[in-house]
């Protein structure tokens, strides 16, 4: 089990992860957590301008940030993922937000197989803000079928699998690691007001499996996962409220 962290001056606690993102976040105590979506994706450095201007306009922190969902014009290759990765963390250590190499922040990023945005961007951000909530607020960061820390691409599950025994074992796998979170950070499916599906492939075989723990609020995005060769992603959340940003 990864240990889960503290961040005070993003009033939020979060499941340590790798390099470009934390496994989630939990709010602190007196804390609640929004969503803020663009309508239309915000190229990178457009979109974080707009983040610090929308946290600036609520009087919160830049430390604040405690997710992202970002959109790709097409899968990275694994090289130019950690290329991509590299730049975008640069940004949140700028804000304070790295600490002894730990990133707090949690992510999804994938590309969506219909109108892709022209280069990779920003589609949503979640923060924290004062409220206390009868369930603590948490997003759980996007996983694929991919053991992160592992050999790419051979520890792949089921990898070039598109059957549906393939897809199958594909999904059991990501819905294991979204367990894993949610325990990690002691947070339950039953709270969750929203479970994104990343995928191309028709997975409806699998659809009951995912809504037993997902319910109603499961949401699927017409989406490759970021990186070549993987092909099913999913997140989680519980957030306060959800917004939608108009660009200036």
């Amino acid at each position: 089990m990864h240990a889960l962290r503290p961040l005070a001056e993003g009033s939020y606690e979060f499941l340590e992860g790798v390099f470009p993102y934390s496994q989630g976040v939990i709010a602190r105590a007196g804390y609640a957590i929004e969503r803020a979506r663009f309508a239309r994706p915000l190229p990178m450095d457009e979109g974080f301008a707009a983040i610090a201007a929308h946290l600036a306009a609520l009087g919160r922190p830049r430390t604040a940030l405690c997710a992202a969902e970002l959109r790709s014009p097409r899968p990275f290759t694994f090289g130019g993922f950690g290329e991509f990765n590299r730049g975008y963390v640069a940004v949140l250590e700028q804000w304070g937000l790295v600490r002894e190499g730990l990133n707090p922040v949690a992510r999804s990023n994938v590309a969506p197989e219909l109108a892709p945005p022209a280069e990779p961007g920003f589609h949503a951000f979640c923060y924290t803000v004062p409220g206390p909530a009868a369930t603590r607020d948490f997003v759980v960061a996007g996983s694929g079928e991919w053991p992160e820390g592992g050999r790419f691409p051979e520890d792949i599950v089921a990898r070039g699998d598109a059957s549906p025994d393939g897809l199958r074992r594909k999904v059991e796998y990501v819905l294991g690691v979204m367990q894993a979170r949610l325990a990690g950070l002691g947070a339950r499916w039953a709270d969750a007001s929203a479970t994104q599906v990343y995928t191309v492939l028709d997975f409806h075989a699998c659809a009951p499996r995912i809504a037993a723990r997902a319910g109603s609020a499961l949401v699927w995005n017409y989406c490759r996962p970021p990186i070549e060769g993987l092909e099913f992603e999913m997140d989680v959340r519980r957030v306060a409220a959800e917004r939608l940003l108009q660009a200036s």
